[in-house]
């Protein structure tokens, strides 16, 4: 019986145990593929994945914010909230292309991503009263 089988599953000469083996290749080839597709897929979904904001918060006050120094990544989302506890303030850094206005108890918000290392320097832009002039806020972004 095992002959009669065995001739039934030749082609042109060939054994059965070789075109077994030569599916079983064929089929780890096709696993390997079918892997490398699916963890190119995922780094891809990973990288394009929006990194979530740097939310920080900066009380401003006379003569000062608090923090007057922040630190920050380069190409990294930034959420700045402006609160004033006094009086009406403002933070300008234009090289960051933040410019913010604010009154007592309020908020005001500004979303930028930082594309250049350095120090940033912002100053008040509403006068407050005598120490006006010396209100800094720096962000030190790095790479």
């Amino acid at each position: 019986m095992f002959i009669n089988i065995h001739q039934q599953f030749s082609s042109g000469g060939r054994d059965v145990r070789f075109q077994v083996t030569r599916l079983r290749n064929r089929l780890g080839h096709a696993v390997r593929i079918f892997g490398v597709i699916l963890l190119t897929l995922g780094l891809s979904a990973s990288s394009t994945k929006p990194a979530s904001p740097h939310h920080i918060e900066v009380v401003a006050k006379r003569f000062a914010f608090e923090p007057a120094d922040i630190t920050v990544k380069m190409g990294e989302p930034v959420d700045l909230v402006l609160t004033s506890s006094d009086v009406n303030h403002g933070v300008r850094i234009r090289e960051l292309g933040v410019d913010l206005r604010v009154t007592k108890g309020k908020k005001a918000e500004a979303n930028f991503t930082p594309r250049a290392a350095g120090t940033f320097v912002g100053h008040c832009s509403v006068f407050c009263g005598s120490g006006h002039g010396q209100m800094t806020l720096t962000i030190h972004v790095v790479g």
